[in-house]
């Protein structure tokens, strides 16, 4: 465990826009670290090429309002074409990773993108890419499965833990310098999370090397916390939930999780029909299912949809903009606080 917090160069905060991740922040603002340290790293699950298979599509806009409010900088990292490109895999490589990165840093990037075409950095910012060119040709064409083994979950290895680790590996300025990784697991959302450990030598350190040492630790802060401490710490800053919250989910992932409960399924299907039945088409296609043994129609029809679903804040959800303040005068317990939180075991 660090002897100071306050040691570190730069803070880095693996950040999804959920209850957990905003307390990751918290805990940096609590302790006094300063805020032009503190980064904020947001992987966009769908990409930026156009597809809007899986996530929120407010979240990156949620995100940015939030960084935006507390006086911190973000950066957003996907990999190319997004979930669904990847999921479509055949007989192909994987596809590259984009990541932004200070608008300094540009003139280090081995290969700098100019011109995405569905995707301009903000001014402060530059788009670097990395990966794709090389290994194996594989295919996939099916859903991630739900386990704890990355290997089949591949999700989360794909499309956050390796987007992030290029955005590191490819940044000179980590080089020489500490970095204090953050990520809001907790051990009371699962037996395999709860033998997490609450500081390591993050998977990407390398402050041995001679030729590019990079210092990286990584911290899961609330790692003991309950969710009665979240909410505390979040009501405490008076910090508006995304509104996923709102609608009644317990956690944030992506609105079509493949850890999804039935009645997480039938709320899917009644705030986004569209999403919902590109799914249900998917699994046709690849003749498998995201669960074992049902079909998410199946699923949905098996559970109910949460009844605080409202058309305004639908509206907010679906829309690619957050015009919400994020820090509020009167702050309000979301209804799905201490809700359905299923999710990654």
């Amino acid at each position: 465990m660090f002897k100071n917090i306050l040691d570190y160069d730069y803070y880095v905060v693996a950040f999804s826009g959920g209850k957990d991740s905003i307390c990751c922040v918290l805990q940096l603002l609590e302790k006094g670290v300063p805020k032009d340290k503190i980064e904020l790293w947001h992987h966009c699950i769908d990409g930026k090429e156009g597809s809007a298979l899986m996530d929120w599509p407010v979240t990156p806009a949620y995100c940015e309002a939030f960084a935006k409010a507390i006086g911190v900088k973000i950066y957003m990292s996907w990999k190319e074409g997004g979930f669904e490109r990847e999921m479509n895999r055949s007989n192909t490589l994987t596809a590259p990773s984009l990541f932004e990165v200070p608008i300094e840093e540009k003139e280090n990037l081995k290969t700098p993108v100019d011109n995405h075409p569905n995707f301009t950095p903000a001014k402060d910012r530059a788009l670097g890419t990395a990966g794709g060119k090389t290994g194996k040709p594989n295919t996939r064409r099916m859903f991630p499965q739900v386990s704890a083994d990355l290997r089949v979950r591949w999700c989360s290895a794909y499309l956050k833990i390796d987007v992030c680790s290029k955005a590191f590996n490819n940044q000179k300025r980590f080089f020489n310098k500490k970095t204090l990784f953050m990520t809001g697991e907790r051990a009371q959302e699962s037996t395999a999370r709860a033998k997490y450990k609450t500081f390591e030598p993050y998977r990407g350190d390398n402050r041995n090397s001679k030729k590019a040492p990079r210092h990286i630790d990584h911290w899961r802060p609330i790692h003991a916390w309950s969710e009665e401490d979240v909410w505390a710490l979040i009501a405490k800053y008076k910090i508006k939930p995304h509104p996923a919250y709102i609608l009644g989910w317990g956690r944030l992932s992506c609105m079509a999780c493949i850890f999804g409960s039935a009645n997480q399924w039938a709320s899917t299907r009644e705030v986004s029909p569209k999403m919902f039945n590109n799914i249900a088409k998917y699994e046709s296609l690849y003749k498998k299912t995201i669960h074992r043994k049902l079909s998410v129609v199946e699923q949905a029809d098996r559970g109910e949809a949460y009844e605080d679903i409202t058309a305004e804040v639908v509206k907010d959800a679906l829309s690619k903009q957050y015009t919400h303040t994020i820090i509020q005068k009167e702050w309000t317990l979301p209804a799905g606080a201490f809700g359905e939180s299923t999710g990654p075991s």
